[in-house]
């Protein structure tokens, strides 16, 4: 009985010992696979000149979790002369689909953002409007308290504006031929812009040789209180005829330096989205600064170069 007590115990202290070991093993190889794989991926991938992720060897992402690696492999096609050889990868969240509004976090580097606030500062001058019949400056004042400037990325000698805008091209999947200049504006304490509609409508402004389909904003600083860009018929909310365009309600996108929110103001069917009325709420606290592309259905050429500021809404409903 005693030697059969003393075996048993020593097959304890064994089992004792061995399970810690085992445990820690498995942790070992565990996080040896974990960060090997991620080496791996990042000796396989670079950026371009315009910060954008590039892989350039076939690759295998899992889509879902229910995927297997034969079903999420993907390899890449021969491209055309004006083509990529490398898969980009832009993060993205859709925020809503009503409108459809897209946010791209970190989207500009802190130091892309400083640059175009210099390059902006010189030439800010008050924002304004597109009157219509029977509007002057003087009935439309405090609709846009802003200041800003139009600045297009040939006239930017540092060349930041040019890689932002070629990597608004890649996420947005529109030529960069289509897009107007950039609009930097600059918001301050008390700030604002009421409710409005990018795209023209053409039983009000007559028509449209082309029209704006899109909007990126690449917010350039942070804002501790106030400053959001809102959508406030969002999912279909307040379209009553009850809205007021200085309230400041509905989905409301945070400024954050480097960030970027693109919305669509038409629908596939070229009609002006309802839901796309937008605005920036009062700035309570700090500066807020922005660099605005509006994205058109077409190829700008020579007369479009004109760049119209956004108009404001129905007099009536204001």
């Amino acid at each position: 009985m005693k030697i059969k007590t003393v075996r048993g115990n020593w097959s304890w202290r064994m089992n004792k010992i061995a399970f810690p070991s085992v445990f820690l093993l498995c942790i070992f190889f565990f996080l040896a696979g974990f960060f090997g794989s991620t080496l791996f991926f990042q000796y396989h991938s670079q950026e371009d000149e315009h910060g954008l992720r590039q892989i350039q060897r076939p690759r295998t992402t899992r889509l879902l979790e229910n995927l297997t690696e034969k079903e999420t492999e993907s390899h890449l096609l021969p491209a055309g002369e004006t083509g990529d050889n490398f898969i980009t990868t832009i993060p993205f969240q859709v925020l809503s689909w009503n409108p459809h509004a897209l946010y791209f976090p970190n989207f500009a580097t802190a130091e892309q953002c400083e640059s175009i606030i210099e390059t902006a500062k010189e030439g800010l001058k008050p924002s304004t409007l597109v009157l219509r019949v029977g509007e002057t400056d003087e009935s439309t004042t405090g609709i846009r308290t802003s200041s800003g400037v139009f600045i297009s990325a040939f006239e930017d000698k540092t060349g930041v504006l040019d890689v932002i805008e070629e990597k608004i091209a890649r996420a947005t999947k529109i030529p960069r031929t289509h897009g107007e200049a950039f609009n930097v504006l600059r918001y301050k304490v008390g700030q604002k812009y009421s409710s409005h509609y990018d795209a023209l409508h053409p039983d009000i402004y007559g028509p449209q040789k082309s029209q704006r389909m899109a909007s990126f904003l690449l917010y350039l600083s942070d804002v501790p209180e106030g400053g959001e860009t809102m959508f406030p018929f969002e999912n279909g909310l307040n379209m009553d005829g009850s809205y007021y365009y200085e309230k400041c309600i509905g989905l409301k996108v945070k400024p954050r330096k480097g960030d970027g929110l693109l919305f669509y103001s038409l629908f596939p069917n070229g009609t002006i989205d309802p839901m796309s009325l937008h605005g920036s709420c009062p700035v309570i606290k700090g500066e807020k600064w922005v660099a605005t592309k509006w994205i058109r259905d077409q190829v700008l050429d020579d007369e479009d170069t004109v760049f119209m500021p956004i108009p404001p809404p129905p007099p009536l409903e204001r």
